[in-house]
């Protein structure tokens, strides 16, 4: 059967695997429509040509998002029993089918208005159903399993062509909004849908002919080549896999899984936000758009740094500064107010954000092996969801229950202390107790 792929691993001209990362970095791209980033382009024209109001819509998001989350962990499964190729290929197929759906919603809605009731549970309904599709399919399964085929081809060269990856999913991310409303200017937000939904199944079929498992399953190893038996690289050694299940009885799983959730759920909050929490302290909103250009630019620039030497660099370091970005983010929302606020916070979210696309990748098959790489990040990927989903309303419950965003930023902080505390004992458990204490 292998010797009629079209692209074969094991007769091709350079390392497969390098093919994998270009391929893998275009899954996670073509997830896009699923990001937060996709979707809140359309807020405006979806809503009012459904005739909901902005927190009706908002609504339907947060439980669509859920929703996705809590059945992440399960498509991780389907990621190690049925491989990358088919699970990426299926993902990229179903968010094609929904954005073809959704370019057509309003003309579903009223049918069913005509043929139920005329009424704003409908349309919301609808838009629930939808957005489940979108996060699951597109931020959830589709990036996951992109980005773990690349996991699985490396180890020793892991961080570095992670850091190609990172950078390229950034600048890709950063340009999307402006380009979806482009096309949203020239075809109309359903137009947009459809051309998105046209290049998902351009997707889908490379994502067939190129995806590939593993190298072992061709005869090759990962890297290209087996490393040195005295590589400094931690993945230059034979280190077991770990069953799942033993991976969630461990320290390292759920310290590492919360900081990530941690980010996730702070920069989403923020990000909804933005604007009402630039006016609540009195700066214009034209700051609050800007502030975007050089928190992109430290977090571009930790990314790329981190993920070239967290190849040599102990995993728990790593862990620690981001810990401490996040730190600096949640005071830095303290002191909005006083002026000195912004700077903390560009500052300490740009270390934390780089720092996310560096342990997201490369920290599950470090801890635990790449054996059920997928059950495991789909575990820590369903709780990166959940907490993006609750981020929104606990921003807006501060901000119009207890009269100030601060008051969200003091629990963060007191999560974060109790993170850096209960990170001390979260070691490598691949290693031997005198190496994991070192905190590789």
């Amino acid at each position: 059967m292998k010797k009629h792929l079209v692209f074969n691993p094991d007769r091709f001209p350079i390392f497969y695997g390098y093919l994998i990362v270009v391929m893998g970095t275009l899954g996670v791209w073509a997830s896009l429509p699923g990001q937060t980033v996709g979707v809140s382009t359309f807020t405006d024209p979806v809503k009012d040509a459904l005739g909901l109001s902005r927190d009706q819509f908002s609504i339907a998001y947060m439980l669509g998002t859920i929703l996705s989350s809590l059945l992440i962990s399960r498509a991780g499964r389907w990621f190690d029993r049925y491989g990358a190729r088919a699970v990426a290929a299926g993902a990229a197929l179903a968010l094609a089918l929904s954005l073809f759906v959704a370019s057509v919603i309003d003309h579903i809605a009223g049918f069913f208005q005509k043929l139920l009731v005329d009424h704003w549970l409908v349309p919301f309904v609808l838009m629930v159903l939808l957005f489940f599709l979108f996060r699951f399919a597109g931020q959830g399964v589709l990036t996951m399993s992109s980005r773990n085929v690349v996991m699985k081809w490396f180890e020793r060269l892991r961080g570095r062509v992670n850091a190609f990856s990172a950078l390229s999913v950034s600048l890709g991310f950063s340009l999307a909004p402006v380009l979806i409303d482009g096309l949203i200017t020239r075809y109309s937000w359903s137009g947009a849908w459809v051309v998105m939904g046209l290049a998902l199944l351009v997707m889908t079929g490379l994502v067939l002919l190129t995806f590939r498992d593993s190298p072992e399953a061709y005869g090759l190893v990962p890297d290209g080549k087996a490393g040195r038996p005295n590589g400094k690289a931690i993945e230059g050694k034979t280190l077991r896999s770990f069953e799942p299940e033993e991976a969630f009885r461990t320290r390292a799983f759920w310290m590492y899984a919360l900081i990530l959730a941690f980010n996730s759920f702070f920069i989403t909050g923020f990000t909804f936000h933005v604007v009402s929490i630039f006016e609540s302290s009195g700066l214009p909103r034209a700051d609050a758009i800007s502030i975007f250009v050089p928190m992109s630019v430290v977090s571009v620039t930790v990314s790329l740094v981190f993920n070239m030497i967290s190849d040599w660099v102990r995993l728990k370091i790593l862990l620690y500064i981001m810990i401490g970005g996040s730190l600096l983010a949640a005071v830095g929302m303290t002191g909005i107010e006083l002026g000195w606020g912004l700077y903390v916070l560009v500052v300490g979210q740009g270390i934390s954000g780089g720092m996310f696309a560096v342990l997201n990748a490369v920290a599950w098959p470090r801890l635990f092996g790449r054996k059920y790489i997928g059950t495991i990040s789909g575990k820590a990927m369903s709780m990166i969801v959940f907490a993006s989903a609750l981020a929104p309303v606990l921003f807006s419950f501060s901000y119009t229950r207890l009269g100030s965003y601060t008051w969200v930023a003091i629990p963060a902080l007191g999560f974060l202390v109790f993170m850096a505390l209960a990170s001390l004992k979260a070691n490598n458990p691949r290693l031997p107790e005198s190496a994991a204490d070192s905190g590789k």
